[in-house]
């Protein structure tokens, strides 16, 4: 299996999720809970780590840190083995216990941790556990609801000062959890290839910072940062090609005649290349999914034909002028 793309950096935030070697329970009894959090506190002493959100779930947990140093894996491997070996001392098991490598999403920057704070401490609702958050007490949510005085490695500071409020932070945290919404959040709608969580010019930062790392192909994250470098370049290329602009294909619903044998052709051409599915042709020209397949059947037919329609041309000069 390709191993996880780590990112890693002084100052780093992350949103990290570890789960249960197939899909089975981490933690057994609140004395495993507790032992975690333990490990936790040690992990964010002995490696300059800020904890600012966690929850533990029975075969998950999630957590929001930032790293004060560039060395995420080794503190969150000390995490990992140190609770596995006590576990399975406790539990008179062997063996591994969590799928894998944990999984990392960077953030970038303290902006994003009041939505992603949302997110994790909203867990126990979605799997209806509770029916009241503060009814749960394996996580932070408490700290951040009521006015419960914090362990001193958990970090409020940084989220309460995303929190829009003058006098009383708790209400206004948990007024703002209570209507969070999973659909009218889309939170992973800033979530770029399951790797970085931020806007555009930062995933281009961490492009051009570390894309250079990966030249033998063993990371995928990286290869699908370059191909989407690939995608934005090749569409450019055969917009200039053919004198038109993207962004009014992406804007405008209805077409002339001509325009609309463009951008057919450059999406057939984005298709036949390899270089992008449907979806992602999709998302690039703002059309649905089915519109897509409809279109390229469109062209298909149109290529067959014997008559010389404006399409073929287009096409054809699309194909022996951008060489992929």
């Amino acid at each position: 299996m390709a191993r996880q793309l780590r990112i890693e950096f002084e100052g780093a935030y992350y949103h990290i999720l570890s789960r249960g070697n197939n899909q089975s329970n981490i933690f057994h009894s609140d004395e495993d809970r507790q032992d975690f959090l333990y490990i936790l506190a040690d992990m964010s002493k002995r490696f300059e780590v800020e904890i600012y959100a966690y929850v533990l779930m029975d075969n998950h947990y999630h957590l929001l840190l930032r790293t004060m140093r560039p060395n995420l894996s080794k503190s969150m491997q000390w995490l990992g083995t140190r609770y596995t070996r006590r576990f399975n001392l406790r539990n008179l098991q062997s063996g591994h216990l969590f799928q894998g490598r944990f999984k990392s999403i960077i953030v970038e920057n303290d902006a994003y941790l009041l939505r992603l704070s949302c997110y994790i401490h909203r867990n126990p609702l979605r799997a209806r556990i509770v029916e009241r958050l503060v009814n749960y007490k394996w996580s932070s949510y408490r700290f951040y609801a009521y006015k419960k005085k914090p362990p001193e490695w958990l970090k409020t500071g940084p989220i309460f000062s995303q929190v829009r409020a003058t006098k009383d932070k708790q209400r206004a945290y948990r007024n703002k959890v209570q209507r969070y919404s999973d659909e009218k959040e889309s939170l992973w709608e800033d979530v770029k290839f399951g790797l970085i969580y931020g806007s555009r010019e930062f995933l281009e930062y961490i492009k051009d910072t570390y894309l250079s790392l990966n030249k033998n192909g063993e990371l995928p994250q990286l290869n699908q940062l370059l191909k989407d470098e690939d995608q934005q370049a090749l569409i450019e290329k055969a917009a200039r090609l053919l004198d038109c602009n993207i962004d009014f294909f992406r804007e405008s619903k209805r077409l002339l005649e001509n325009n609309r044998d463009k951008r057919d052709a450059i999406l057939y051409f984005l298709w036949k290349t390899g270089r992008c599915s449907n979806q992602k042709i999709g998302e690039l020209f703002n059309i649905t999914y089915s519109s897509v397949s409809r279109r390229i059947s469109h062209v298909e037919a149109q290529l067959k034909t014997s008559d010389d329609c404006g399409i073929k041309r287009i096409y054809k000069k699309l194909n022996e002028t951008i060489k992929v």
